[in-house]
């Protein structure tokens, strides 16, 4: 008997048009042999096609989902908390850590809580734009992002007063929370976790931005920016990145899948936790499939793995008792 496989794709998200390249991408390459793929579109105003999986045990007789939701509404929280209350095993985070690790002011706490390396950032209302309080804490430049969205979207480098001003308005399209960062120069490094109570790492890579940063029309749209995998650093510093890859995907509680974003500072030679990403991208271009399959474990195989682990993770809260 084939599993039967729902994937998650589209969603209410300004990641829409990537997370249907991501699931094609893991509709291509699924193990036909052991799994019927039942797709799931959701549009950018909510509605699903076909129906919507039910919040209701075993509905439409799913085995267990893919959610290739990238962003808000997918990525958050929100649909994991569907799949709960529906009973359906599901790959990835939970609803907690989906959560968390979405809104990275609160992902970057965390982190902090644990001793990890974060860069010092400030956050920004959307009721209140005033942007003196992050003048006097950093100089410029500073990266100014929405603190709920992924793909770099609503993310400017700002060089000077009039383009941070423009930044945190831009930021403020996207959501109610911004968060400043202090700009690091050095390289941007990437590193794939795997796995539920054990996880392990790959080996990390290095992005090489065609851009000042990579931006979303660096990632998607202009074909110009490089890898290198793996990533141009010393054993010490990879064996560093891996653990702390792994330390910030334990601090978050995630489980499943997940890649782990870093800055490697050139002039000090401090390793920064930039962001986790609990939904990676699994398009033509993204690294997370591509550092498995470097270190092993090609895409068909991983999707077998995250099948497994979604699995097991349902059967180990199916031994909790919810009632007295």
């Amino acid at each position: 008997m084939k599993l039967r496989v729902a994937v998650l794709q589209g969603g209410r998200s300004g990641e829409h048009e990537i997370s249907l390249r991501s699931a094609r991408s893991i509709m291509d390459a699924i193990d036909s042999s052991r799994y019927e793929v039942v797709p799931f579109t959701i549009d950018k105003d909510g509605k699903w096609s076909p129906r919507p999986i039910l919040p209701e045990p075993g509905a439409n007789d799913i085995d267990v989902v893919f959610p290739a939701l990238h962003g808000t509404f997918g990525e958050d929280g929100t649909v994991q908390g569907l799949l709960e209350l529906a009973d359906l095993p599901y790959v990835g985070a939970g609803v907690l850590s989906s959560s968390l690790s979405m809104d990275k002011e609160l992902m970057k706490r965390v982190c902090r809580e644990r001793g990890l390396p974060v860069v010092e950032y400030a956050t920004i209302s959307r009721g209140d734009l005033n942007t003196s309080e992050v003048r006097r804490q950093f100089g410029f430049p500073m990266f100014v992002k929405p603190a709920n969205l992924g793909s770099s979207v609503g993310i400017s480098k700002a060089h000077d007063q009039a383009e941070l001003e423009a930044a945190v308005r831009l930021a403020a399209q996207f959501d109610r929370k911004i968060i400043v960062e202090r700009a690091i120069a050095g390289q941007e490094l990437e590193c794939a976790v795997l796995g539920n109570d054990d996880p392990i790492a790959a080996q990390p890579c290095e992005i090489l931005p065609s851009r000042e940063f990579y931006d979303y029309e660096d990632k998607y749209l202009l074909d110009q920016a490089k890898t290198e995998l793996p990533a141009r650093i010393s054993p010490d510093e990879t064996e560093a990145l891996r653990g702390l890859a792994v330390d910030c995907y334990r601090a978050v509680e995630c489980s499943g899948m997940a890649r782990v974003d870093f800055l490697l500072e050139a002039s000090s030679g401090m390793l920064y936790i930039n962001e986790i990403n609990t939904i990676p991208g699994f398009t033509s271009i993204s690294m997370y499939p591509k550092m498995w399959e470097h270190s092993g474990l090609p895409m068909p195989k991983l999707i077998d793995k995250l099948i497994e682990l979604a699995l097991e993770r349902h059967a180990a809260k199916k031994a909790t008792r919810f009632t007295r």
